[in-house]
């Protein structure tokens, strides 16, 4: 097409339709307030995590005067991300914008230091995760905070009945709500090579594994740490293409075989499909945060009371699972930066982070080590004990999705969705392996050129 120049009030229009079409009403507090803030925030899966967050803002608004504004937007087609944009575009929007995983790389240039707020946060309860680093620091500056709400891991979910029934696998035993319970050759059996074993009898049960091979977000957290464990990644850490290897075959053969026990349609699965999958009951296992279990406690009680949270299986290479985090920016637009710092100082507390998770069901988790010891995973069911391993208890490493690629290279890879499509081109296009991995390559080169 033709390259109209587009103006900077059409780009401002742009963005706020964006913002009132993909969010939900927003909460607005209004009473003697000293100053306006406005929040985008991501709109959580989990029934009553969104009025928490409320809540905690509501008290800190009353307190401090300040009359604040959440929009709730979707992650689902990725709407929030496209809503980040267009106000980066426009350079008009919230002041607070929750940015998923790699995000904060995307829009650095236009974010806010936050260093100070690092700094205060460490001292009182020790340093973020390395992950919280690799993604919101760059040029030695934080652009980002991880977010007091939204960010999850993708252990697997199975129900126990028919593990145990088809697969002849007692997970509690392999996987026990308790650390110290482990027996080392139990988890060490847990290999993508039994889990293919595994597939084939739930499939043959009727009951099949299954999570979406499409370019979701769901879809890229269970294959990039499938293809780790393999060995394989598409960008190696000195930002040099890494697709073309022995390990990525391996990797790519293993699907092959995989996809034959799952469901024909998972390529058209969106983040939602797979949840909706293990609740009506029609699945046998997926891999998802407790969302999954979450919809069924409210829907299907009954299938909750058999659904158990645990490690990812290990391949050659390792065991990896891997984590989405949120992180809330300061727009470097935005017009209300003091206000801002001083609500994420607030939200960046552990009575805080205890509040979110409970509302949550454990389902969000946080970047600080120290605040991994709440009594929710534990003590959450039925059955009892069944997000306890849902932060990670074991040899699991946690990744996100892209890595070892530096920041800049690993949010092309995951904003384009490279590994679900190269798996896609090899399970449903009945391409060759060999033409498929070209593929990435002549991809992953169009992505260093810009």
């Amino acid at each position: 097409m033709g390259g109209k120049k587009i103006s900077r009030r059409r780009l401002i229009g742009t963005a706020a339709v964006a913002v009132a079409a993909l969010g939900s009403p927003p909460f607005v507090r209004t009473s003697h307030a000293a100053g306006k803030l406005t929040l985008g925030m991501w709109d959580h899966w989990v029934p009553g995590a969104n009025d928490a967050l409320r809540r905690l803002v509501d008290e800190w608004a009353d307190a401090n005067r300040v009359e604040v504004a959440i929009d709730f937007i979707t992650s689902i087609g990725n709407k929030n991300a496209l809503t980040a944009r267009a106000e980066a575009r426009a350079r008009v929007g919230h002041d607070i914008m929750a940015h998923p995983t790699w995000q904060v790389a995307v829009h650095h240039r236009q974010l806010e230091p936050l260093d100070d707020i690092v700094a205060e946060v460490e001292k009182a309860h020790g340093r973020y995760a390395e992950t919280a680093m690799f993604l919101c620091r760059f040029d030695g500056t934080w652009k980002g905070i991880p977010a007091p709400t939204g960010t999850h891991t993708f252990p697997m979910v199975s129900r126990l009945d028919l593990l145990k029934q088809h697969a002849g696998v007692d997970l509690q035993q392999v996987f026990p709500a308790a650390r110290d319970q482990r027996k080392k050759d139990l988890v060490e059996g847990w290999t993508y090579d039994a889990f293919l074993g595994h597939a084939e009898k739930l499939h043959r049960a009727g009951r099949p594994f299954a999570n979406p091979i499409a370019p979701t977000g769901d879809g890229q957290n269970w294959l990039a740490p499938l293809f780790l464990s393999f060995g394989s990644v598409m960008v190696n850490a000195k930002n040099e293409i890494a697709v073309d290897s022995e390990e990525t075959r391996r990797a790519l053969e293993y699907m092959v075989r995989l996809a034959k026990f799952m469901p024909s349609d998972v390529h058209s699965w969106d983040d939602a499909s797979n949840n909706d999958w293990l609740v009506s009951g029609r699945g046998a296992c997926i891999f998802n945060p407790p969302s999954a279990w979450s919809a069924a406690r409210r829907e299907k009680p009954e299938i909750a009371a058999q659904l158990w949270h645990h490690d990812t299986p290990r391949g050659p290479n390792g065991r990896f699972r891997a984590c989405l985090p949120y992180f809330w920016g300061i727009w470097d637009f935005a017009r209300n930066k003091s206000a801002a710092k001083e609500l994420m100082r607030f939200m960046c507390g552990k009575e805080a982070a205890r509040r979110l998770v409970a509302a949550s069901q454990g389902y969000d988790l946080s970047l600080l080590p120290s605040f991994l010891d709440f009594d929710t995973w534990a003590e959450a069911g039925p059955p009892k004990g069944t997000t306890y391993n849902y932060p990670t208890r074991g040899d699991e490493t946690v990744i996100v999705a892209g890595y070892p690629a530096p920041a800049a290279m690993a949010a092309d890879i995951y904003n384009r969705g490279l590994i679900t499509q190269l798996v896609t081109r090899v399970t449903q296009g009945a391409e060759s392996i060999e033409k498929a991995i070209a593929w990435a390559r002549r991809e992953l080169e169009g992505y260093v050129r810009g």
